[in-house]
């Protein structure tokens, strides 16, 4: 998945299992999971990107999944846009200390940002209605939202998709990356 740039992820994985502990980002119990059921499980999803998009990660946390992106994909432009001045400051160092040329770190609530992008990401962010209030106004015509969800994701989609319709969605599918025992499903919206 990282080919070349796995060093680069390694060395996330451990800013996130020493700073990102430390700083509240991680919880310590999810350090021996951080590979499976953080890094891969935003992985995995990376080749669905188009070449050289640019992406917005909203509420991007610890920069997941937009910072693994950003490591996998170096053809990418990522903005992580994160309201919290304690994570933007964690995602500054380590967008410093990992050397990555291709990140933009934007303190900002959704609402606030004035620019639009090819793809719009989120994980674990809020409801899919919410959600898509916050981010499609964010997609360019012809982008999409990749919204990585956990097993409610289709319930969560019967219940949004008028809202979603509303908004400017033209389709709305969900798909499940493979990878390895945690799958990554994903609510893809295209505007």
């Amino acid at each position: 998945m990282f080919a070349s740039r796995l060093p680069l992820a390694e060395e996330y994985a451990q800013i996130l299992a020493t700073d990102g502990v430390v700083k509240g980002l991680i919880g310590p119990r999810e350090v021996p999971r951080l590979w499976d059921r953080h890094i891969m499980n935003s992985a995995v999803v990376a080749p669905r990107v188009p070449q050289g998009a640019s992406v917005a990660d909203i509420g991007t946390g610890a920069g997941l999944p937009g910072l693994v992106w950003a490591i996998a994909r170096p053809d990418l432009h990522v903005t992580l846009v994160e309201p919290l001045l304690r994570r933007t400051r964690f995602l500054d160092e380590a967008v410093a200390n990992l050397g990555l040329d291709n990140v933009t770190v934007l303190r900002a609530r959704a609402e606030e940002v004035d620019e639009t992008y090819e793809v719009v990401t989120a994980r674990a962010v809020a409801a899919l209605d919410k959600l898509g209030r916050w981010c499609l106004p964010l997609v360019t015509k012809g982008g999409v939202l990749l919204a990585l969800k956990g097993r409610t994701a289709q319930e969560e989609v019967t219940a949004a998709t008028a809202t979603l319709h509303r908004l400017g969605a033209t389709t709305i599918v969900v798909t499940t990356y493979e990878n390895g025992d945690v799958p990554t499903t994903v609510v893809e919206v295209s505007k």
